[in-house]
């Protein structure tokens, strides 16, 4: 199986401009991004639209594809890119990982686990999710959570409680159930990545501002694979100064 990590990256954040490029104890975050993932897969590339992103990682010796700007998501720039390298290099790619660039810190073993979802020859789609060990996480708008069957296929991703439990005091929850959130990283293989990027948006993922709906609305099924390790997402200059203090 030949897989390829693909770490989209823009410099245009509307809560945190120029985000990639933020230095994190002597080293950029994308160029941090792009270590952790080369300590898990053979081949990585960034795919950006901006060229001060394209330069910055071509000097510390990475890949680097340039991409649209009119992408509305990292699942998209993904789409794009892997046809770009494909075309370039003569080679064919099975899966592609997606890898967020603002999670300087992101585990090698994390994206191994999503790797190891592509044996299965049904798997389409997968992605991570990790189970919630406080209650407040639960009612937090920012941490999308995800309900799954008993084949480990996601059933719905929702920023609101799911479940809901009744009968309950919220302070009661976590003690009445497992919950889960989502982590954002996703695996694909090459062929369903091309047609889910052709689908037409979704009412549920406009509703709750997650593409991954989408995908169930068509039909996908997407796998989860739960993780243990904790992933510490950038997206404001407020938690930036939180990890380097």
């Amino acid at each position: 199986m030949n897989l390829i990590g693909i770490i989209p990256a823009r410099y245009h954040s509307s809560r945190f401009p120029g985000k990639p490029l933020v230095e994190i104890k002597g080293k950029t975050m994308i160029q941090r991004t792009w270590e952790q993932a080369k300590n898990a897969l053979a081949n990585v590339a960034v795919a950006t639209d901006d060229q001060r992103i394209k330069v910055v990682v071509e000097s510390f010796g990475g890949a680097v594809v340039m991409t649209s700007s009119d992408h509305n998501s990292g699942t998209e720039r993904c789409a794009e890119a892997v046809k770009v390298i494909s075309e370039k290099t003569g080679t064919d790619y099975d899966v592609v990982i997606n890898i967020q660039g603002d999670e300087p810190f992101i585990q090698p073993r994390q994206i191994e686990l999503l790797a190891e979802c592509f044996r299965d020859s049904d798997t389409g789609i997968a992605t991570l999710i990790k189970k919630i060990s406080l209650n407040d996480e639960i009612f937090n708008p920012n941490l999308p959570k995800v309900i799954f069957g008993k084949d480990c296929n996601a059933i719905y991703f929702s920023r609101s409680p799911i479940p809901c439990i009744r009968g309950k005091d919220r302070s009661e929850w976590l003690d009445s159930h497992s919950f889960y959130r989502h982590i954002g990283m996703y695996g694909y293989r090459t062929s369903i990545l091309q047609e889910i990027t052709r689908l037409e948006p979704s009412s549920l993922e406009m509703a709750e501002s997650l593409e991954q709906n989408r995908w169930l609305e068509n039909g996908y099924k997407i796998k989860v694979r739960e993780t243990d390790f904790d992933t510490i997402s950038i997206d404001t200059p407020d938690d930036l100064k939180r990890i380097t203090g």
